[in-house]
């Protein structure tokens, strides 16, 4: 028979450790203390503090840094876990000189420190510049979309929050209704009743004190967009992964060792008009000239491109290389792409109606649809870029009814009655000369060789943010602290270039 050696757990063993032992050279914590200790200012943190004269003592924010920083490290954003970790973790616990700070202090720390994040990312991203890690050659700037600490559920225009409102109030009330009715009137609510009918109408008061102290937002394309009650500084925004609420987190990186030289998070839709700040943000943090950011070379791919975006860059004399959407059609590298896609399985044929089953009569002013109920024009005439529509809709009273609800109707539960829209008129499409001057400049060989070392320079970096450090989502609310949020990862995502390369 085997014979194993014996083991017991109710034994006490006094290990001694050295703090200063736990953090290694070469390693991210010791560049970390290294950086916190010797190279940046944190007197910026001063202004949060008023007890020179009374009040305890503080913990020092040099602590706090380097608490929060080694847990972001780790993918670990929940201020619970990293007061845990200070006093389970002999890493943790060497890097914050055993104290142990409470969660909601760390909480705090992070939340009200947006303003100092920003000038210690700026003090780290001169000590990458002091040791070579910039290379002032060329710079990618592009957006992640990440979600907010917000629902979109809450998100709708006022008059979409409106109606969410009324229809709150009226389950709520229908909850009231049948309980008279029913054989048990002389009784209370029941707990399961009561709490659906008290969700409700807290829900319902949450919107009417939204909409009594705000406004809808103004869109660029549309009167207006869509604002959210938890959030109304995040946006709807569709992603890899279908639509978000949340806010596009821009990083501009510099091509030599991926060093993050401007970080900014912004709360709407698209990347539209995003490039000027980021360039301007680019200019402060290095301290430089105009003349050094015109020696840089600027890639961006087609989300950033706009007729405004590029009349900066000529008037900025940037030599900068902005995919419009088309470029990928005109790379005849891709010319024949598609036959490489693997084929899709083949979908049942569509029964709905197609757009030769509606007679139009622009003479008239009319459209008769397959039902054969008349539709009448219901707006003036709209100009896009370079055509005419004419929209017409069909009443209430016939679409409700229609026996071809399915066939016509995206759904057939819309409440909405269908529109059908005419192309009345096209213009030719005139493009903007210096548009012209960057697709011709874009598509050279030297332009294209120039513009695909975007993927190479800033992908990754927002890979290593999203997966390895593990940001896969903000969890403060509001512009200004979720900037704080995405330039602490970007402080740290340089901090590990300082380590990797600078400390040789």
């Amino acid at each position: 028979m085997a014979r194993f050696k014996p083991y017991d757990y109710a034994q006490t063993q006094l290990i001694p450790v050295s703090f200063e032992r736990q953090i290694l050279p070469g390693s991210f914590e010791y560049a970390l203390v290294t950086l916190i200790d010797q190279e940046l200012d944190l007197s910026i943190f001063d202004c949060q503090y008023r007890n020179e004269d009374n009040g305890c003592r503080a913990y020092d924010p040099a602590i706090f840094l380097k608490i929060v920083l080694l847990a972001y490290s780790r993918g670990i954003t929940s201020s619970r876990r990293m007061a845990q970790l200070c006093q389970e973790n002999v890493l943790f616990m060497a890097v914050s000189a055993h104290t142990s700070p409470h969660f909601t202090t760390l909480a705090d720390f992070i939340s009200r420190s947006h303003e100092q994040i920003a000038d210690l990312f700026v003090q780290v991203l001169l000590v990458c510049d002091a040791m070579g890690l910039i290379g002032r050659n060329m710079f990618a700037i592009d957006g992640c979309k990440i979600p907010g600490n917000a629902s979109k559920k809450w998100s709708g225009t006022h008059a979409d929050l409106r109606r969410k409102k009324n229809r709150l109030n009226r389950a709520a009330r229908k909850i009231l209704q049948t309980h008279r009715d029913s054989d048990q009137a002389h009784q209370e609510l029941s707990d399961r009743d009561l709490k659906a009918y008290s969700d409700l109408r807290n829900q319902s008061r949450k919107i009417k004190e939204f909409l009594k102290n705000t406004q809808d937002k103004p869109g660029r394309r549309i009167k207006t967009i869509q604002s959210n009650i938890t959030d109304n500084e995040s946006a709807k925004m569709k992603g890899n992964r279908g639509v978000i609420q949340g806010y596009i987190g821009v990083a501009a990186v510099d091509d030599k060792h991926q060093v993050i030289i401007a970080a900014d998070a912004f709360g709407q839709s698209t990347e539209h008009g995003l490039l000027e700040p980021m360039i301007e943000q680019a200019h402060q943090n290095l301290k430089s000239d105009r003349k050094t950011i015109q020696r840089f070379k600027l890639t961006a791919d087609s989300g950033f491109h706009s007729a405004a975006t590029i009349q900066y860059l000529h008037d900025q004399e940037i030599d900068a290389y902005v995919a419009d959407p088309e470029f990928r059609r005109r790379d005849q590298r891709f010319k024949k792409a598609k036959k490489h896609y693997r084929p899709h399985l083949s979908k049942p044929k569509s029964d709905k109606f197609k757009r030769e089953d509606f007679k139009v009569n622009l003479d008239k002013q009319y459209c008769i649809c397959p039902a054969g109920k008349k539709m009448v024009r219901n707006m003036e005439n709209k100009y896009t870029e370079n055509m005419l529509l004419i929209n017409f809709r069909a009443k209430p009273s016939d679409c409700d009814p229609c026996i071809y609800r399915k066939r016509c109707l995206q759904t057939p539960n819309q409440r909405t009655p269908r529109n059908f829209a005419v192309v009345k008129a096209k213009f030719g499409k005139s493009e903007a000369p210096l548009i012209k001057a960057m697709k011709a400049k874009i598509d050279s060989e030297a332009g294209r060789s120039i513009y695909s070392h975007r993927l190479g320079t800033v992908e990754p970096v927002f890979g290593n943010i999203t997966s390895a450090l593990g940001l896969n989502h903000f969890s403060l609310r509001g512009k200004a602290k979720v900037t704080g949020q995405w330039r602490l990862m970007a402080l740290l995502h340089n901090i590990f270039k300082i380590q990797r390369y600078g400390m040789t």
